[in-house]
């Protein structure tokens, strides 16, 4: 294990388009959605800790899932989790704990990961991940590892590579935000478009340097508790000035604007576990393309549904066609595939 390796897992989502299973009180993150027997953070702590050491990965999250965090990952101790007072986007969160890995281990190479992605070839991946951290230990660089397409999908960004370069991993021309339907088509056919997975990976020297070069007043809001992290102080001041800094993502704060981006076309399988739709390729399916989580089924007329519900209820269907049915608590959900984008809003309309 190489001490200079570190990971910062994030995990302080809410997952509403997993309504009803994922819930503001418990996120999709600390579920087991495909019923392999661990949750999505338990798999990806247990996937980075195959190359980083344990002690070395960091947990960003929201204070109110700290318990979560700390009965579904035992390894890990209080001071790896890193308890976010107000919801701030990625940018904020990521230069925190950077500053914090700066602070213990100038030389630190870093991958910032996702907890709630589902990733098949674990092998694969930390293939990529080594090939990534031996890139930027040895380049100023910020990196990224793209998704090879497999469809014109319009829920993620895209990230547009240089076609002529042809080194295995590529300079970024630009990220693109999530295209429409026919953009998403002409972006295929270019060839030389990634999707976004959102893992990124630097060196602590090359984060903090392109912080201070295109984010200088989060930059210096943070650097003021400089002396405070890694000692008993941090809580207070992260608590105290947290919120002042301004919501933005890292896209949109550092990679967007800065000229030293590449990335690695990834060669493993993933699913960013975003919808309904994105689990239900993931499950096996009977023969009529229908995926059930937990439910004992009787399906009649019926195909290209998913169906959850808790353990031992007895589900029957005649005639249902490519729809969600999700059955929680005091909660049924009964819901088109085709709009499953819509269920965050049913979620929010709800609150109101």
């Amino acid at each position: 294990m190489n001490k200079n390796y570190y990971a910062i897992l994030m995990a302080g989502g809410v997952g509403s388009r997993f309504w009803p299973v994922s819930t503001t009180e418990f996120p999709k993150q600390f579920h087991d959605m495909l019923g392999s027997g661990d949750t999505l953070i338990q798999k990806t702590f247990s996937r980075l800790s195959k190359l980083i050491p344990v002690e070395n990965i960091l947990i960003l999250t929201n204070e109110k899932y700290n318990n979560l965090v700390l009965e579904q990952l035992p390894m890990v101790k209080q001071e790896q989790v890193l308890l976010e007072p107000a919801m701030r986007n990625t940018a904020p969160c990521i230069l925190y704990a950077s500053l914090k890995i700066k602070k213990q281990n100038p030389d630190a190479v870093m991958v910032v990961a996702p907890s709630d992605h589902w990733i098949e070839d674990e092998a694969l991946f930390t293939e990529n991940l080594k090939q990534c951290f031996d890139f930027c230990s040895n380049e100023d660089s910020l990196m990224t590892l793209g998704i090879k397409p497999t469809s014109p999908n319009t829920g993620f960004g895209y990230i547009e590579y240089n076609k002529s370069d042809n080194n295995p991993i590529k300079t970024v021309n630009q990220f693109r935000e999530k295209p429409d339907y026919e953009t998403a088509k002409s972006f295929l056919a270019s060839g030389n478009f990634l999707w976004n997975g959102g893992i990124f990976i630097w060196s602590v020297k090359s984060i903090v340097e392109a912080f201070e070069k295109f984010q200088p007043q989060m930059t210096g809001l943070f650097l003021k508790g400089f002396e405070n992290y890694n000692t008993n102080s941090e809580a207070n001041f992260i608590n105290e000035n947290y919120a002042n800094a301004e919501n933005v993502s890292i896209d949109y704060a550092i990679l967007e604007k800065a000229k030293n981006v590449y990335v690695l076309p990834a060669t493993f399988d993933w699913n960013d576990l975003g919808t309904w739709g994105s689990l239900h390729e993931k499950l096996d399916k009977d023969e009529n393309n229908n995926a059930v989580v937990n439910a004992t089924v009787l399906l009649k007329n019926s195909s290209s549904n998913i169906i959850s519900t808790s353990k031992d209820k007895l589900v029957i269907i005649d005639g249902l066609e490519d729809f969600i049915v999700v059955d929680k608590d005091n909660v049924l959900l009964i819901y088109p595939k085709s709009k499953e984008q819509e269920i965050k809003g049913v979620v929010a309309s709800l609150k109101q």
